[in-house]
């Protein structure tokens, strides 16, 4: 039976297309290259550790995520609110005084900024909190996070030990020249959720996504060389036909594919480094530790296996420090200086873990230059769809919200 909509790309953006597609009775069809689903959302599994590609975590506030994720059976383990900061002054901690009031004498006197730079950053909460969440797309006016943070008032020492590592984690890139709505987008989700992981990795994600999908309509392993409207061509000269054929890859390979009417992105890249250690560095809790000292290579650190279950074996754990960029060290180098430098940190100790790998991943989050909702979407030709996070938000909200776009407009075609 011929499918009425192909979809390229078994990503967060495809899947959630094709469930949204499929809800309401129009057959579909997912394609993709890879051997598994997930996209640029999957996890490995190395000796029994469950090692995700590049630093990420699931903003439970994120509404597609909500809407089509049953976040319950992932059995989401939730990191605390705030983070702990390593300054040249000594540790600190930043909380959240509006979920754990009983710490913030503690988060006043942290060694990040004045007084007055904790009460702005209570300012920016209520202010991106007000309004429907789309007004946060409409506020930035062309500033960078950089900018934006300057105009509110932020000193540059609680920038340079608090916001930078912070938003840099979350961005891929420490100069925050990122458009100041992502800077709103993301403090609102932070604000009215939890950052979590999955149980056994983040490709839990899109698996359960996979898996609400009928018997059949998926296909792995299947490369598509050529689209046109209503047609597409697989690499063994397979020729598949559909009324809708929607692209749901990363933005170069949509490139490649439809070169008159999409242009290729700029790229951060981030470099994840693992260990199998006896004990957690961080105690068994799970938090978030920045470094706010101003140097070293290190941006931040956490410990999966002290958020959710199934990242290590029993009794182990499992610890990930995170680099942005490719360093041009080699792995097994750059896991030894790594190690060094969190030994100021943590102690010696650290000498003793044990290396898992590095996950070097160069096209983490796509430059979004104009970030948006994504529930505003139109064919690129009739009958051809474009969804991804690089048409929206580099987020996996942004990935899901195009998806669930383009399976409404192509609803509205078909008249569903």
């Amino acid at each position: 039976m011929t499918p009425e909509v192909l979809v390229i790309g078994a990503g967060l953006a495809g899947l959630t297309c094709a469930r949204a597609l499929q809800a309401r009775g129009v057959s579909c069809l997912v394609l993709d290259s890879a051997e598994a689903v997930g996209g640029r959302v999957r996890t490995d599994v190395v000796d029994g550790y469950r090692l995700d590609r590049g630093f990420q975590v699931l903003l439970t506030a994120y509404p597609a995520a909500r809407r089509w994720l049953d976040l319950g059976a992932l059995r989401l383990g939730e990191f605390v609110s705030g983070a702990r900061v390593a300054t040249p002054e000594g540790p600190g901690r930043v909380g959240d005084p509006w979920r754990e009031p009983g710490k913030l004498l503690e988060t006043l006197r942290a060694p990040v900024g004045a007084v007055g730079d904790k009460l702005r950053v209570g300012a920016l909460r209520v202010a991106v909190s007000c309004g429907r969440l789309e007004t946060v797309w409409e506020r930035g006016e062309g500033r960078t996070a950089a900018q934006e943070l300057a105009e509110r008032g932020f000193s540059p020492l609680m920038v340079e030990r608090f916001l930078r590592p912070w938003l840099g984690g979350i961005f891929l890139e420490r100069e925050l020249t990122t458009p100041a709505e992502m800077l709103f987008f993301v403090y609102r989700m932070f604000s009215e959720g939890r950052a979590a992981l999955p149980a056994g990795g983040m490709q839990r994600i899109p698996e359960q996504l996979a898996s609400k999908l009928p018997a059949g309509s998926l296909r792995l392993e299947s490369k598509v060389e050529e689209i046109s409207p209503g047609e597409l061509r697989l690499a063994g000269g397979e020729i598949l036909r559909a009324r809708h054929i929607v692209v749901a890859t990363d933005v170069d390979t949509a490139a490649r594919w439809l070169p008159d009417r999409v242009r290729p992105a700029g790229w951060r890249s981030v470099s994840c480094v693992y260990w199998a250690a006896a004990e957690s560095p961080l105690r068994g809790e799970p938090v978030l530790w920045l470094n706010g000292c101003g140097h070293g290579r290190v941006n931040h650190l956490v410990v999966p296996s002290d958020v959710a279950s199934g990242y290590a074996p029993a009794g182990q754990t499992l610890v990930s420090a995170t680099v942005l960029g490719d360093p041009a060290e080699d792995d097994a180098t750059l896991g030894a200086q790594l190690q060094d430098e969190l030994a100021l940190h943590f102690g010696p100790g650290t000498r003793h873990w044990r290396p898992l790998g590095v996950r070097r991943v160069r096209r983490a989050l796509p430059v979004v230059a104009r970030p948006g909702s994504g529930q505003e979407c139109e064919a690129v030709a009739p009958g051809l769809w474009l969804c991804g996070d690089h048409t929206a938000s580099a987020s996996i909200q942004g990935a899901m919200a195009s998806g669930e776009a383009v399976a409404g407009s192509i609803l509205r075609e078909l008249g569903v």
